[in-house]
């Protein structure tokens, strides 16, 4: 059965693309989920117009957060944590510590949008990428410093 998808189906296409898939995948997951139309005139001339509303919507989505992402790139975040010998961390500093205190400077960033690379096991300055929209990544200063106990 030939489909035309509303959104981005990982695995499968993006939005407007015709593909084909099962009957039943059609029927039974993307058309109930309003992830796709069954493929005609009336759903292609349909979708032009989510098409058009959609790029509207992530225009004003990427321009709110070219803002936040100027804002975030003046904080400086200082993590401490417990070290051991020559400076080693006890664990690490994960996306979530990074998030939590992101929250207390006013931010409210989703722990999976904060992108390290290599996990923060030692003492020191890093710079964390935080995406914010697929178009817009910002760079956070991250402190880790020695946790006085």
């Amino acid at each position: 059965m030939k489909v035309i998808l509303r959104q981005d189906v990982e695995k499968l296409g993006k939005m407007g693309d015709i593909v084909r898939v099962s009957d039943g995948y059609a029927r039974n997951y993307l058309i109930p989920r309003g992830l796709a139309y069954y493929a005609s005139e009336a759903a292609l001339r349909r979708l032009e117009e989510e098409r058009r509303q959609y790029q509207r919507r992530m225009e004003r989505e990427r321009v709110s957060a070219q803002q936040v992402a100027e804002r975030l790139e003046q904080v400086v975040l200082t993590i401490p944590m417990r070290v051991g010998e020559e400076g080693r961390l006890f664990g690490s500093v994960t996306p979530q510590m990074i998030a939590d205190e992101l929250q207390l400077h006013g931010f409210s960033i989703d722990r999976r949008a904060i992108l390290i690379p290599e996990p923060i096991r030692s003492l020191g300055t890093f710079e964390v990428k935080v995406r914010l929209h697929p178009e817009v990544v910002a760079t956070v200063k991250v402190w880790v410093t020695s946790a006085e106990e």
